[in-house]
């Protein structure tokens, strides 16, 4: 369990790039603003530019921000829990609950108020029928987990294909946007914010376990850690952090994925500097991904799940060659 970089050094560069892709988030677009311009809204400037900065700009960068946060943390927390470097927050099922919850609402026409908590209870529903379905007669397991979080998965994709089969052509376009991840229209990123700073505090106590959890379930055991409670905690964590940030933006993939793998190649497998680097860090590339969706081909925007789909598929694929390598 080494460290490569000292944690002061760690923490100050994902800060600096943390705020300088905000920066960039709320400097770039079709209106030309500068570094001065954003300092005046910061401050209660008025103006047709401040106004730009904080009513669209900044609510959309800190979205962005708090949606990588959620789901690299969460999907630090599955790959120790899961001891599998590749594994996903969404793979027990959580964003399909959740589209079927958004899609339910935009077919009925909902406001976007009942978009979100429509999400956000589809994605608890999932994680409960999940856990529950997982449990059974009480013989809980990892594989057993993974099985129902697919076959639940599965279900959600059907009815999410019907309700598009169904629905009517004005609304497709928008049920489309929001399956591929989309921030234009997030503008409350406050809560989402919360539950990430929360979730950290709630976490970081226990990283010491989860490094030991990381050897291996029996040391776990040897040396005092409660796995069965541990795991139980950590797996609805993980899954409310999921259920977050899929409300907050729609399916986003692949940052929960490939985040806390490369922070672990490059700072080392200590949980302690681990989940907040991750954090930091999925915060910072959806912030960038987000601002490239809006500015490459302006004035069109792109989905940001459709950046990070195209940034993630071949990083994946370079992880998946060497995994074999760096197993034996």
């Amino acid at each position: 369990m080494r460290r490569t970089r000292s944690p002061l050094a760690i923490a100050v560069v994902l800060l600096l790039a943390g705020a300088l892709a905000l920066l960039l988030a709320l400097v770039a677009g079709g209106l030309p603003v500068g570094t001065a311009d954003v300092l005046g809204a910061l401050t209660g400037a008025d103006g047709m530019n401040a106004t730009v900065i904080r009513e669209l700009r900044l609510p959309r960068a800190l979205a962005a921000f708090a949606c990588g946060g959620l789901l690299a943390t969460a999907g630090a927390l599955m790959q120790v829990l899961l001891r599998n470097p590749l594994a996903d927050p969404y793979i027990l099922g959580i964003s399909g609950g959740a589209a079927v919850g958004a899609l339910g609402a935009i077919t009925l026409g909902a406001a976007a108020f009942w978009v979100d908590a429509s999400a956000f209870v589809g994605a608890l529903t999932a994680m409960l029928v999940v856990f529950g379905l997982a449990h059974g007669d009480g013989s809980w397991t990892q594989t057993r987990l993974l099985l129902t979080g697919v076959i639940v998965a599965a279900g959600c994709g059907a009815a999410v294909s019907l309700m598009l089969a169904l629905a009517p052509d004005t609304r497709v376009m928008s049920m489309l946007f929001w399956m591929m991840g989309d921030a234009s229209a997030a503008a409350r990123p406050w809560p989402a914010l919360v539950v990430l700073a929360l979730a950290l505090v709630v976490v970081l106590p226990f990283a010491r376990d989860l490094n030991v959890l990381a050897r291996g379930e029996l040391s776990a055991r040897a040396l005092g850690v409660q796995v069965g409670h541990l795991r139980i905690a950590l797996y609805v964590l993980a899954s409310l952090l999921t259920a977050t940030a899929v409300t907050l933006l729609g399916s986003v993939g692949f940052v929960g994925l490939i985040v806390p793998h490369l922070v672990r190649l490059a700072l080392g497998n200590d949980q302690r500097v681990l989940i907040p680097a991750a954090a930091l860090a999925g915060g910072t590339l959806l912030t960038l991904a987000d601002t490239a969706a809006r500015t490459v081909m302006a004035p069109q925007q792109l989905p940001v799940g459709v950046l990070t789909a195209l940034i993630g598929v071949p990083v994946f694929l370079f992880l998946l060659s060497r995994s074999p390598r760096s197993t034996r």
